[in-house]
C-alpha cells in the first residue's frame, strides 16, 4: 500500500533542457505497454503506484548471483551450463557489479539522435569460447506446469533480454542472438515445509531481436516533446481504472447538483 503519494519532482522530463535524460529498461517496457502511462510518469511526474517488492525472489536474485560468481572467479563453467550443454562461462569483467547496478549505474547508451540515454541493470553476463557476450535473466516462480515463455505477459521479460542485447551491442560487444533464461521453480510437492524451501533450476534459450528498439526510443522522444498527452488505453488497467473512478465522481457530482436543485428552499414565513 502507498502512503503519502505525491507528484514527483526529479527525473521528470523537460523538453526545453538541452541535457541528456535518462531513460530505464522498465521505462521503455512502460511506453510499449502504454504511452499515456508513461507520459504522465516520465514527462509529468505521475507515476503508477508502486507495488509491494518480491522479496522471496530478490533473495533467490541474489544467491544465484553469488553462486555464478564463485566460477566467474575461477573461471569454470557451472555445473548447470554442462547439463544443458552451453558452451560458455561466466564472463569475468570488473565492470559487473556496476552493469548490475539498476537503480543507480547498469548499463548505459547516449542515443544521440533522440539525445536520450538508455540504460538497463543484467542480472548475468557470460561468454562463449568466441569471446562473445551471452546475456543471462535470472527469474523465480512456483508452479506445477512446464516453464515456458510462451504466456502473453512473458513478452516483457523478451523485451527485457532485448534491450540488454541491444545495449551491450551499443558499447562495442559481440553480443549472440540467443541469450537465457535461467529459471528457478520452487516445488510445492513436498511433504512438509520444515523451515526451507526446494527449488527445480533449468535454463530456456531465447533468440532475441533488437530490430524494434530503434524505433520506440524515437516514438518516446516525441511523445514527450508532446505537449498533449496521448489518448487513454483501453488495454491498460491504470487508464482504464481512471476513467472508470472518474466518471463515478462525475455522476456523484451531478446526482448531489441535481438533488440540491430539487430540494425547496425553507422560508421563514
Amino acid at each position: 500500500m502507498v502512503f503519502g503519494y505525491k507528484k514527483r519532482t526529479r527525473s521528470v522530463y523537460d523538453p526545453n533542457s538541452k541535457e541528456s535524460f535518462r531513460l530505464s529498461r522498465s521505462k521503455i517496457d512502460l511506453f510499449v505497454q502504454c504511452p499515456r502511462c508513461f507520459y504522465l510518469d516520465v514527462r509529468c511526474g505521475a507515476g503508477r503506484p508502486s507495488s509491494f517488492p518480491f522479496t522471496l525472489n530478490n533473495a533467490v536474485d541474489a544467491l544465484m548471483k553469488k553462486e555464478f560468481d564463485i566460477h566467474r572467479a575461477a573461471k569454470t563453467t557451472h555445473p548447470l551450463i554442462k547439463t544443458y550443454g552451453i558452451n560458455a562461462v561466466p564472463y569475468d569483467d570488473p565492470r559487473m557489479e556496476e552493469w548490475r547496478d539498476a537503480l543507480r549505474r547498469g548499463i548505459s547508451f547516449l542515443h544521440k539522435s533522440t539525445n536520450l540515454v538508455i540504460r538497463g541493470g543484467v542480472d548475468d553476463v557470460w561468454v562463449n569460447p568466441k569471446g562473445e557476450l551471452i546475456i543471462v535473466d535470472y527469474k523465480a516462480t512456483s508452479k506445477d506446469e512446464e516453464i515456458t515463455l510462451d504466456d502473453e505477459w512473458k513478452d516483457a521479460y523478451k523485451r527485457q533480454m532485448e534491450i540488454y542485447q541491444w545495449l551491450f551491442r551499443q558499447n562495442g560487444f559481440k553480443v549472440t542472438e540467443t541469450g537465457y533464461f535461467v529459471y528457478v521453480n520452487g516445488k510445492t510437492d513436498r511433504k512438509a515445509f520444515d523451515g526451507k524451501l526446494e527449488f527445480d533450476v533449468s535454463i530456456i534459450p531465447y533468440k532475441g531481436n533488437t530490430d524494434w528498439i530503434e524505433k520506440i526510443i524515437f516514438d518516446m522522444k516525441k511523445c514527450l516533446d508532446s505537449e498533449v498527452p496521448p489518448s487513454s488505453n483501453d488495454k491498460c488497467e491504470f487508464c482504464t481504472y481512471r476513467k472508470v473512478t472518474n466518471q463515478v465522481l462525475v455522476d456523484i457530482s451531478k446526482d448531489q447538483k441535481k438533488k440540491k436543485a430539487e430540494k425547496p428552499e425553507k422560508t421563514l414565513f
